[in-house]
Parts: structure tokens; C-alpha cells; sequence
């Protein structure tokens, strides 16, 4: 096994929690029972206004994490940002979901990658609770991607390598460079931080990761894909929400809009009210998915 991080570098591990009661103590876990893999390690546990007793368990729990109840639900990106100004400049963020936990050697492995300084982020594989590969690495929103998974469907399309999800075996076997990854479990190095800025707090849930990674990377950083470094994932909360399904599809229209002029933003969209439609049968999420996409 290869030596614990350098005692010059410093880890802040960043949690957003809302209503995370039951996922928490599972993190917080084990994340104390790998804390030695990293030298100098901090935990914030930043509370979206929680109506449970997230931040109670998260105070009571002995990984010592300096737990900031907001007081208010600003959004991901917001309880990142608080996190972030509190961990300071020099400490690479590690940011995890509430429903997260961390596989040995995950923190050694991530802050390894990142030693290359052309490396801003480095991001592990996500699998689920029964141990199977979950899908997290992504292609950057295009016209393509976009009617692609609308016409055959996402699965099919990233098996045909035209979708926005990436099903690369190789990659996901191998690691290596990518352009955006779900932002469940990501770390941000110290240099690509103070480069990129905050996270953009209005798109409260949803393509704030999406926007943060293309601002890493325009920064001249490469986001990185490290294989070996393991994260269990609960996830998919949002195809139980119609509210979580409304939101997602506004803020990929958002997004693409922000980088691109009204036609392709609207071939764009078009796609996206395309795809939602002909899977309306399929359930709620779906139908509010439409709706979004509609008043886009």
C-alpha cells in the first residue's frame, strides 16, 4: 500500500445535508474508519435547514466534523460555496452526497491523482448499494446528446456513444480523462479551485456540477476518472420527484442556454420535450420532466 498523503496537504470533506437523517451515519462511518489515509483531514457538514435530526447526528458523531446549520435551503452549490470559504483556501475539497460512502483507499487514491498538476478534479467509480457499476461519467450537452437520448432512449445511446451518459467499459475499467461526472463524490484540488471560483448558487440542485466542471476545465484543468477509487451510491432521487424531475429539466435547459444562441438552445430543447413526451406513460417524473421542458 502505497504511504498516507504528504502532511503539507490538507482535505476538507464537504457535505451537503437535507433532511439526511438516515443516510448520514453511514458516511460519517466511514469516512472515521478511513481517516487515516489522509494526514490532515477536516469534515463540515453544512445543513440546508434540515427538519429531521441531520444536524443532531452530525454533532454527535465522533469523525469531529464542524457541522453549520444555514438556517435556510440555499441549494448544493450555496452549502459547497460555505463549506468551501470555511475549509479555506489551501485544502482540496472532497464533496460528497449524505447518501455517499467511502470505499478503503478511496481518499488516498483520489488526492494521489491529483499530484498531477494538470488533474483540477478527480472523481471515483460510483457504485450501487448491491455493487454494481453505476453510470456517473458524462459528455458535455450538446444538440447530439440531447436527441440522441430522446430518440433511443439513454441507454441505448450511450452503448452507441452519441448519449450524454458515457458507457465506455474501457474507461470505467481503466480511468482516465473525462468532462463532467455526477457530482456526488468529487474532489476539487486547491489550485483548480481558486481557479474556477464558486459554484453558481441559481441553479440551486442540478447542472451545478455540470457548469463547475466546464469552468474547471476552461481554467486549463483536466478533469480525471480514477477507477480504482471506490464511493457507494444510494442516488436517484429525483425519478420519485416530480418537483426533483421539473428541476433537473429546467436547469439543463438553463445551462445550455448559457453557452449556446437561441437556435441550438431551442433544438435543444426541442429534444428534451420530444423524449419527455414519448415517455409520459412511463410516470409522473416524465410528465413534469414535459412541463419543464415546455415552459423552457
Amino acid at each position: 500500500m502505497n504511504a498516507i498523503a504528504e502532511p503539507a496537504e490538507r482535505l476538507a470533506i464537504i457535505i451537503v445535508a437535507y433532511n439526511s437523517a438516515d443516510a448520514l451515519p453511514g458516511l460519517l462511518d466511514s469516512i472515521q474508519q478511513h481517516r487515516t489515509e489522509v494526514a490532515r483531514l477536516d469534515v463540515f457538514v453544512i445543513d440546508n435547514d434540515s427538519h429531521d435530526d441531520s444536524v443532531a447526528i452530525s454533532q454527535a458523531h465522533p469523525v469531529g466534523a464542524i457541522v453549520v446549520p444555514t438556517r435556510r435551503n440555499g441549494g448544493y452549490a450555496a452549502g459547497i460555496n460555505i463549506g468551501a470559504a470555511l475549509a479555506g483556501p489551501e485544502a482540496h475539497l472532497l464533496i460528497l452526497n449524505p447518501d455517499t460512502r467511502l470505499q478503503p483507499g478511496t481518499m488516498r487514491l483520489l488526492l494521489e491523482r491529483i499530484v498531477d498538476p494538470r488533474i483540477g478534479v478527480a472523481v471515483p467509480k460510483l457504485l450501487h448499494d448491491d455493487g454494481t457499476l453505476a453510470a456517473s461519467l458524462r459528455r458535455e450537452p450538446s444538440v447530439i446528446t440531447a436527441w440522441s437520448d430522446a430518440l433511443v432512449g439513454t441507454a441505448v445511446a450511450a452503448r452507441m456513444g452519441l448519449g450524454e451518459i458515457v458507457a465506455s467499459k474501457d474507461l470505467y475499467e481503466k480511468g482516465g480523462e473525462i468532462e463532467w461526472a455526477s457530482g456526488a463524490a468529487l474532489l476539487v484540488s486547491a489550485e483548480a479551485r481558486r481557479a474556477a471560483g464558486e459554484w453558481d448558487e441559481s441553479f440551486f440542485l442540478y447542472s451545478e456540477e455540470v457548469d463547475y466542471l466546464r469552468r474547471v476545465r476552461d481554467a486549463g484543468f483536466t478533469p480525471a476518472y480514477v477507477a480504482q477509487a471506490h464511493v457507494t451510491h444510494k442516488g436517484g432521487a429525483y425519478h420519485e420527484s416530480t418537483y426533483l424531475s421539473a428541476l433537473m429539466t429546467t436547469n439543463r435547459i438553463r445551462y445550455f442556454r448559457r453557452h449556446h444562441g437561441p437556435l441550438a438552445t431551442w433544438v435543444f430543447r426541442m429534444a428534451l420535450i420530444v423524449g419527455s413526451t414519448m415517455r409520459t406513460p412511463l410516470g409522473r417524473g416524465h410528465r413534469a420532466a414535459l412541463r419543464a421542458a415546455l415552459a423552457g
